[in-house]
């Protein structure tokens, strides 16, 4: 009891002082990891952007961790553009980013990646916040029908917590996936996608709505359908992961520090509203 008395004190302000490092991510192994610098990894591509012919990977792409990622405010002045190409207006898609979880939640819906002049035209990949919490990749045809695919995670994420999400459309079957798993059913729209000339946006979405993610990352876009192993592969690399299927990548934006295009293909965005943090890894568990 003595002993209790006197350093009993001193053993519960180690404690305080542990737990609040922790809660700080001080521990976290993504702190002390090696962190690429803007730019570390790119595609080369030496016959130039489009071409496919000696395309490869330069710099260090084994997937460091990014030293920083795209932070928005959350308002309709607040995202990054990148202007109509037709590279970024393929028959068969595939868009993939990652995110952290919003704590508190919003009552909004919250894009990630969309293009077109409305929801009947192009595509978006997004979260509602509405009415729940779920997830949903969106494609138009042009007439007064558009197509949606959702789901809610199951178990929902925690938050703060750092998550790949992403859609594929071959031109038939679109699918959503979470942590580069197929989230609930595929859906058939079975329809061709019409494309406007309107800018692809990150962090925006079609239809007013304005939200705010703590932040994105690493935003990939390839013009075909990956595989569920690809994407299995893909999410597997992490947050600081490299394109795969070269051949197919139509942009990729890793937003580690600038919004450029590392694809080779130079659709470089714009950035409005937007900022760049290194204080982000405290809820990555890495794949």
């Amino acid at each position: 009891m003595e002993y209790l008395m006197t350093y009993g004190w001193a053993i519960l302000i180690i404690a305080v002082v542990l737990g609040a490092l922790f809660q700080l991510g001080v521990f976290n192994a993504g702190t002390f990891a090696p962190r690429a610098p803007p730019g570390a990894c790119q595609v080369f591509r030496p016959n130039g952007p489009g071409s496919v012919q000696f395309i490869n990977l330069e710099g260090v792409c084994n997937g460091e961790l990014p030293q920083y990622v795209g932070v928005f405010s959350g308002s309709s002045s607040s995202d990054i553009s990148i202007p109509d190409s037709a590279s970024l207006k393929p028959s068969s898609i595939s868009v993939f980013a990652w995110v952290e979880y919003p704590s508190p939640l919003p009552t909004a819906l919250l894009g990630v990646v969309s293009k077109g002049a409305d929801e009947h035209h192009g595509f978006q990949l997004g979260w509602d916040f509405r009415t729940g919490s779920y997830f949903w990749a969106e494609i138009g045809d042009g007439t007064a029908s558009f197509y949606t695919c959702g789901q809610q995670p199951s178990p929902l994420p925690t938050a703060g917590s750092i998550h790949q999400i992403g859609m594929t459309y071959d031109g038939s079957t679109m699918s959503v996936y979470f942590d580069g798993k197929l989230a609930g059913s595929t859906c058939s729209p079975n329809v061709a996608i019409a494309w406007s000339t309107d800018p692809l946006r990150i962090d925006s979405i079609i239809g007013g709505y304005f939200g705010s993610w703590p932040f994105i990352a690493n935003v990939q876009i390839y013009n075909t359908s990956l595989s569920a192993n690809e994407v299995q592969a893909l999410y597997l690399e992490g947050i600081g992961g490299a394109p795969i299927r070269l051949q197919n990548l139509a942009g990729w934006w890793p937003l580690n520090g600038n919004a450029n295009d590392y694809s080779g293909n130079n659709n470089n965005g714009v950035p409005n509203g937007v900022t760049y943090t290194n204080q982000w890894s405290s809820g990555y568990t890495p794949p």
